[in-house]
């Protein structure tokens, strides 16, 4: 009897300091490096991070969604709020934590002025994405938009085309692909870094640090504030990884808190 107490005792202890496994979905780079960073201090914590890549931005929220994932990370609100609108789910977001601004490239030319007449440039042709890269093209003077302020404008809000350029849009994660059969290639900068493009120095033009496209920590409603969640966020947020985005992305990855 005291020895079946004592194993029962043994595994209630065990159970007590298990540790509260979180599987959270990202896209390579910087996202997945960056839960990885935080992955040791959360263990300190009770909380075994499992980081899952995924290359795609679609799957991470809908398997979140359908509870086949905890977490997800690799998006900004306003493609969040789009996703949620045309898919009928209700994730929501739980941290900010950096800005990629979204830059223009090009194998072709060196500067946006000696882009050519008829030249043809590629967009991601999510809803987000794609207005975001119309809007910077508007601010760099390749076109103008009927309301540079629309996030959501489409290739039929340009209202000027000077140099009638021609668009493709693609799904942002093939964009590097296609960069050297291009003119011109508007790039979200997590896929540019895989490319293994600088954004501070390829750039032709990137948005500003006062983006308003914050890459958020996004969870469900049911386990937004679990404890484990709570955890993740905070550690998200640490000086320590402030540090590691600002020293390892030298600007290409902007802190948002």
């Amino acid at each position: 009897m005291k020895k079946l107490l004592a194993v029962v005792a043994a595994v209630a202890a065990f159970s007590a300091n298990a540790a509260e496994t979180l599987t959270v979905a990202a896209t390579p780079v910087p996202h997945a490096e960056i839960l990885n960073f935080v992955k040791p201090q959360l263990a300190k914590e009770g909380v075994d991070l499992k980081v899952k890549e995924f290359t795609d931005y679609i799957q991470p929220n809908v398997q979140v969604a359908e509870k086949r994932l905890d977490a997800n990370f690799f998006q900004h609100q306003p493609y969040l709020d789009e996703f949620n609108k045309a898919k009928g789910t209700n994730l929501v977001s739980v941290a900010g934590v950096h800005i990629e601004p979204l830059g223009v490239y090009s194998t072709k030319i060196k500067k946006l002025d000696e882009l050519s007449s008829g030249a043809t440039v590629v967009i991601p042709n999510d809803a987000t994405n794609g207005g975001r890269a119309l809007l910077l093209l508007d601010k760099a003077g390749v076109i103008k938009l009927k309301d540079n302020t629309n996030i959501l404008s489409t290739v039929k809000d340009v209202a000027e085309n000077p140099k009638s350029v021609k668009f493709r849009e693609l799904e942002a994660a093939t964009i590097p692909r296609v960069l050297t059969q291009v003119d011109i290639a508007l790039i979200n900068t997590n896929y540019a870094l895989e490319a293994k493009l600088n954004p501070e120095k390829d750039a032709l033009a990137i948005e500003g640090k006062d983006s308003p496209y914050v890459n958020i920590l996004v969870a469900r409603p049911d386990n937004k504030d679990s404890d484990a969640m709570k955890k993740l966020a905070a550690a998200l947020h640490s000086p320590e990884v402030k540090q590691f985005i600002n020293e390892k992305y030298k600007g290409a990855v902007v802190p948002a808190f």
